[in-house]
């Protein structure tokens, strides 16, 4: 078994207690609004807490995957930490058996945080990815972080 392990730090231009509050709290209404144009619509099936699958539509103008789905496995509100899986269906099957992410905010002076991103992936065939394809799964989970701190920063107290 060959675990591949992608890990990225986004420094952001918004506050920790913000940044935490749209992107990682679990409200989809406030975190659909902030990705406007990037996702279409949230759904969840649970209570919102671990065990709970998130749908996300993606926009097709923004990304050739349609829908991106995850189990959340824990939330930590104190320590800002967040865990989840994607649910491997469909064309991913036959790529992945797991990929677990985990995303840590953490304060970076006034006003600013930075994002500790590390996803765990484990495929069918055994072998890691190729680096461009890693930094393609950073680059789409660090998307939606971007997204939020955009539409943050061009209405800071929308959502203070």
């Amino acid at each position: 078994m060959v675990v591949g392990k992608v890990t990225l730090e986004y420094p952001v231009a918004v506050s920790v207690e913000l940044l935490w509050k749209v992107a990682f709290s679990g409200d989809v209404s406030i975190f659909t609004k902030a990705c406007v144009g990037m996702i279409d619509a949230i759904e969840v099936d649970g209570d919102g807490g671990p065990g709970s699958v998130t749908t996300m539509k993606l926009n097709p103008a923004v990304s050739d995957a349609k829908v991106f789905k995850t189990r959340l496995l824990s939330r930590d509100a104190a320590a800002r930490v967040v865990k989840s899986e994607m649910v491997v269906e469909g064309e991913l099957a036959g790529k992945f058996k797991s990929q677990v992410s985990e995303v840590k905010v953490v304060p970076a002076g006034d006003g600013a945080s930075v994002a500790h991103m590390t996803v765990d992936y484990e495929r069918v065939d055994g072998t890691l990815l190729p680096p461009e394809e890693e930094a393609r799964i950073g680059q789409g989970y660090l998307g939606l972080i971007k997204k939020v701190e955009e539409y943050l920063v061009a209405h800071p107290s929308e959502f203070a």
